[in-house]
């Protein structure tokens, strides 16, 4: 349990007097690519903390027809609602990256979070970098080819695994950013003619990440910076 904690950055970040009000009532779960951990418009009742998964936060149409808003790994928690006081979202929740996350209920949550500590100011901090994902997220997908969104969203999902490999169908991918799939499929068969990637039945492997950073727009950039401005990772003796 405590191994798994440590693979969550913003629980690493919070002093070890909260560490031991919380640790005891986290939850350990697996999360298979592709299941939802709440709807849209759903009362939520639990967080999840991400260890080596990756959550999608989708808006779906009426259509059916989605687009990704935000990705959430191992730098931050699904269900910022809860904390927020609305309780639900016009999003949908999504494993993208199968793996495994902390789960903690909404009264251990708010319970901590209305002592008005080290958590509130934490969440909040981490409340405003998701904020700033989703509005470039908008501003990308507005202004930005395919090609680009395609590097970003690589990119993003990236920094929230231990390594250089998505598991990933371009499907999917086509779903997260709202595009058809011949769009994805166009922009994944430049990035591996060009030698940044490698993509074989769903597997796709980074080749080279410099490559890729020069080749994307400036929104993952910006989401990146702010995200390492607001939500400074330490380990926990240096920042009880």
């Amino acid at each position: 349990m405590h191994f798994s904690a440590q693979q969550n950055h913003l629980l690493m970040s919070l002093p070890a007097e909260v560490q031991k009000r919380l640790f005891p009532y986290l939850k350990p779960i697996t999360l298979p690519l592709g299941k939802v951990l709440y709807e849209a418009g759903e009362i939520q009742q639990e967080v999840f903390f991400p260890t080596d998964s990756i959550i999608s936060l989708l808006n779906v149409m009426e259509n059916g027809a989605s687009a990704e808003i935000s990705v959430v790994g191992n730098e931050g928690l699904v269900g910022v609602s809860l904390f927020m006081g609305g309780e639900s979202t016009p999003s949908r929740a999504l494993v993208q990256s199968a793996g495994s996350a902390l789960q903690l209920s909404a009264l251990r949550l708010k319970e901590e979070f209305d002592r008005h500590g080290d958590l509130l100011l934490l969440l909040l901090r981490y409340t405003q970098s998701l904020i700033t994902q989703m509005a470039q997220t908008a501003v990308c997908n507005r202004h930005h080819t395919i090609d680009q969104q395609l590097c970003r969203w690589l990119l993003l999902s990236l920094d929230r695994l231990p390594g250089n490999q998505l598991i990933m169908t371009q499907e999917l991918i086509a779903n997260m950013l709202g595009v058809r799939r011949e769009g994805v499929t166009d922009a994944a068969g430049k990035l591996q003619k060009l030698g940044v990637i490698e993509y074989h039945r769903g597997h796709i492997n980074v080749l080279d990440r410099p490559q890729l950073e020069a080749l994307c727009c400036e929104c993952y950039a910006v989401v990146k910076k702010e995200t390492d401005r607001l939500l400074p990772w330490h380990p926990n003796n240096n920042s009880g």
